[in-house]
């Protein structure tokens, strides 16, 4: 049948009268349904009111029971599927849930509602791509103005440049439809220009405070930008007015890690993981959580229930191999070995079982193996990833021109005065995170994360929106007067300060990427300390060559891309010894395997922190490391790694012709 039997006479009034009370009075709307259902036992539409009035009134059980005979006996009802998809998400059934709001979309495919909620859904399951459908496919179905009817049809086909162009045109003379703002917003996104879909955004919502889906977009926007603390606030009210949103749930539980609220974030997957027990990308999260609070039992056992519930899934078992201790069975890399063997692996599954199979014939010892797969997955990946190296050159070259020491003397004086961060600065993988683990055992520092906020600080400042537009930073700063530093040293330390849990004087803000943005530190926060972190070329390059980072570092997959910006930063960081002299302090990671006490001794003293035994007993720490040596610095320290690269020896021409004379003066920089 394609729809419910039309009643008749009293019984229509009867059921006008039930659904009439449905939006005000569940309880007493089922009670007239069921004197209906008296008289007319099985009748389709008061079993329909019925079931909605028990979820409604919080009886999930009672509705599933009315529910599921409904749809069975009427198979082609849409509303009746859609209903039975309320019941069963609000008693925490989320993947049967979406089975019956898919049922109700083929037979009924302009119910807005539904495309929302199934786009909650899968966002909430990991499914990007069916959530932004889903989402554009709701953006459609809910469009009433004729106006925004082709946009939104664009929006949903993929069409993106139609659907900016019309969008554009109709907000010249309708700049204040929020529908259309919104879309615009989402096409936005789609490009990658994150910052104008938030500026969007926040205008949608200057106008309609209660739209809550425009709210939710904003939030994600918020969040893909590094604004954790932002994103935060804005999903949290959204889960004031509906605690059970799925999509709401698991961005929820995503920010919450990204602000190291770990604990928080572990219970918010393991409430998700409830309703989809069979989602192997909520395993892999929670794996993710548990790995950064040291849990390690319990992190592997996830991440083993995410390959259980879906073979195919690369990234769980290089998060395996992500790990560093964890060595795979023989079984193991027999099945990578055949998932590579697939014709239908999608592509980021194909780069992680590349790098997880590197590391796993690695700890074999079968080098000339482990390095083909590192190859392959590096090709894939820098295949992917847009990296101009030439850009990289460029900053260090006008960052020398700009930031003089007749520069420096000049705004002698600016800035924040305060003392709370110690900047831990240089490339992956070259004992950052040894470094951080070391400092952050001391009594009066805190050990935070891998913070956005002095990038976020340096794109503002850029003054780009897009990749292809001129960057007006560094030379923008000498625009900027004493006040304007100070502020922005204040905004550095305002923002971060949610990252900070303890009572602790100082913290660390360890993100090696900050080391092009060392004249930025010293101008906004002059009296910060600045570590730099560094390792042997060869061994610093190649265990990023080996490395798949969950983003960003797009010039570690090719050896000569590493080579040529080992060499930048050499270059940088050695102007900046001679402009500001014993300004930065460098830890050999060498020097520290080798005489570890001493080396802690002298960064402790250029900290300002007077000497503590813990410090030398780092390993000890349990507190929660986000990065990929978190498992590696829960041990003494690691001597073996110092001359691994000589494994792979035969294999980094490309990497040791691009370094150059850096290479043969290291430890020492070269003349300049």
């Amino acid at each position: 049948m394609s729809g419910a039997p039309e009643p008749v006479g009293t019984l229509d009034v009867a059921l006008a009268h039930a659904t009439r009370l449905l939006g005000t009075d569940p309880a007493l709307a089922a009670e007239q349904a069921r004197e209906i259902l008296r008289a007319v036992p099985g009748h389709p539409g008061a079993s329909l009111i019925l079931g909605s009035a028990q979820r409604s009134a919080g009886d999930s059980t009672g509705a599933i029971a009315t529910l599921e005979p409904l749809s069975r006996a009427h198979p082609e009802w849409a509303a009746a599927h859609y209903e039975l998809s309320l019941a069963l998400a609000a008693a925490g059934r989320g993947e049967p849930a979406v089975a019956s709001l898919r049922r109700s979309l083929q037979l009924k495919p302009d119910l807005a509602d539904a495309w929302r909620r199934l786009g909650d859904h899968l966002s909430a399951m990991g499914d990007a791509p069916g959530a932004e459908a889903a989402y554009a496919a709701h953006v459609k179905a809910s469009t009433r103005d004729p106006r925004l009817l082709a946009p939104a049809a664009a929006l949903c086909e993929g069409r993106i440049a139609v659907a900016e162009a019309l969008l554009r045109e109709h907000l010249k003379t309708h700049p204040t439809d929020v529908a259309a703002i919104r879309m615009l917003a989402e096409v936005a996104a789609r490009l990658g220009r994150l910052h104008d879909a938030e500026n969007l955004l926040a205008r949608c919502l200057e106008l309609a405070p209660g739209f809550a889906a425009a709210r939710h977009n904003y939030a994600l926007v918020l969040h893909r930008q590094g604004k954790s603390a932002a994103a935060l606030g804005e999903i949290e009210s959204l889960l004031t007015r509906e605690p059970r949103n799925p999509g709401y749930r698991s961005l929820h539980a995503a920010v919450l890690a990204r602000l190291g609220e770990y604990d928080r974030a572990i219970a918010a997957y393991e409430d998700l993981l409830a309703d989809y027990p069979t989602q192997s990308r909520f395993w892999m999260s929670q794996g993710h959580a548990l790995k950064t609070t040291g849990s390690q039992a319990a992190s592997i056992a996830a991440y083993r229930r995410s390959i259980e519930l879906e073979p195919s899934l690369g990234e769980a078992y290089w998060s395996l191999a992500n790990l560093k201790t964890y060595r795979f069975s023989q079984a193991e890399v027999a099945t990578m070995g055949a998932q590579l063997a697939r014709g239908d692996l999608r592509e980021e599954d194909r780069w992680s079982f590349h790098f997880a199979l590197g590391k796993a014939l690695e700890d074999e010892g079968r080098y000339p193996e482990s390095f083909e797969h590192y190859s392959a997955g590096n090709r894939m990946r820098r295949a992917a990833l847009p990296w101009d190296a030439a850009e990289a050159t460029s900053l260090v070259r006008r960052s020398r021109t700009v930031f003089t020491r007749k520069f420096f003397e000049a705004r002698t004086g600016s800035g924040s005065p305060a003392r709370d961060p110690i900047f831990i600065v240089g490339l992956p993988r070259a004992g950052s995170t040894l470094v951080e683990q070391i400092l952050a055992s001391h009594p009066a520092v805190e050990g935070t994360m891998e913070l956005p906020d002095l990038p976020g600080l340096v794109k503002e400042l850029s003054g780009r929106t897009r990749r292809a537009e001129a960057s007006r930073y560094p030379e923008v700063l000498a625009e900027l007067s004493s006040d304007d530093l100070r502020a922005l040293g204040e905004r550095y330390l305002a923002s971060t300060r949610i990252q900070r849990k303890t009572a602790a004087p100082i913290f660390i803000d360890k993100m090696p990427n900050n080391w092009p943005h060392i004249g930025l530190i010293h101008l906004i926060l002059p009296n910060a300390r600045i570590v730099d972190a560094r390792r042997h070329p060869l061994s610093c390059c190649f265990s990023a060559f080996k490395q798949h980072f969950s983003r960003g570092q797009s010039y570690t997959y090719d050896l000569a891309d590493l080579g040529r910006y080992y060499r930048d930063y050499v270059t940088l960081l050695s102007h900046f010894d001679a402009v500001l002299p014993d300004r930065v302090h460098r830890v050999i990671y060498e020097r520290m395997v080798e005489d570890t006490e001493a080396e802690v001794r002298r960064l402790l003293e250029y900290c300002g922190l007077e000497f503590d035994p813990r410090c030398l007993r780092f390993y000890e720490n349990e507190r929660a490391v986000r990065t990929a040596s978190s498992e590696q610095v829960r041990s003494p320290i690691y001597r073996e790694s110092v001359e691994h690269w000589r494994n792979y020896e035969p294999w980094l021409g490309p990497l040791v012709a691009a370094l150059g004379p850096v290479l043969d003066s290291y430890p020492a920089a070269p003349p300049i």
